[in-house]
């Protein structure tokens, strides 16, 4: 199963300026295809750190979806840092020239066509709000950081990259609420869980109401069948510690 992850870049997200709206949006559009989400990060404006995010991601085979800094301001440090991560120059890809030549004419220079300026062998993505393209290395994908630009490129990412791995999250999910229970006694019963059905994926998220009153939900995730057995299992096991569940 392949792997998605998520970079979001910006200084204005860690300082509480402008809110994330990306993170949501990626597990949603995931989700539309069967796909999901297995991480995220979120980083500043730093090269530094960028670059050291990016040489530890780039060699993977994971499928990673970047947002922002792909501009051409001093602050914009995201195509320089992954050429840099990547050990390769920067060169003026001619595909990416063409789109922002074509859209802002004799205006393009000095300034717009710097954004043309991608890491040695980058492919570029289309940008149909504007044509300022964004651009994949390897399986990692350069987008803007502006929603209105940045989601329709990433849905033509998936639709033209990879139609071929859609429906590959866990076909069934279910929820079992323990009430009147925190998490400490059913402990022994989760790790129990866990060495039984190592193929599902088991949370656990304890809930405290506004009278004090707990309960504990148990999620599952994985195959049908496997779900099915597993929630027995958890029904079983709770009613025998004496608790309630719905």
């Amino acid at each position: 199963m392949v792997n998605f992850g998520a970079i979001i870049i910006g200084d204005e997200l860690l300082s509480g300026k402008r809110q994330d709206r990306h993170f949501q949006h990626v597990v949603e559009t995931l989700a539309q295809r069967g796909l999901e989400l297995k991480w995220c990060r979120i980083i500043g404006d730093d090269p530094a750190l960028i670059i050291a995010t990016l040489r530890q991601t780039l060699p993977q085979d994971d499928i990673v979806f970047s947002f922002g800094g792909i501009g051409a301001t001093p602050d914009d440090h995201t195509r320089q840092c992954a050429a840099e991560a990547a050990g390769v120059p920067l060169y003026r890809h001619p595909d990416a020239v063409a789109e922002i030549e074509a859209r802002f004419g004799v205006e393009a220079y000095p300034r717009r066509i710097l954004m043309a300026d991608l890491a040695q062998g980058s492919r570029i993505i289309p940008n149909p709000f504007n044509r300022v393209p964004g651009f994949s290395l390897h399986h990692h994908h350069f987008l803007p950081g502006f929603p209105q630009m940045a989601w329709p490129m990433m849905d033509w990412v998936l639709d033209t990259l990879y139609l071929e791995i859609r429906n590959q999250a866990p076909e069934t999910e279910a929820v079992i609420t323990v009430l009147d229970a925190m998490e400490s006694p059913l402990l022994d019963l989760m790790n129990e869980f866990v060495r039984r059905y190592p193929d599902l994926r088991f949370s656990s998220l304890p809930h405290i109401g506004e009278e004090g009153e707990r309960k504990v939900e148990f999620g599952l995730r994985g195959s049908r069948p496997l779900v099915i057995e597993g929630m027995n299992y958890l029904k079983t096991e709770v009613e025998k510690l004496g608790f309630r569940w719905t």
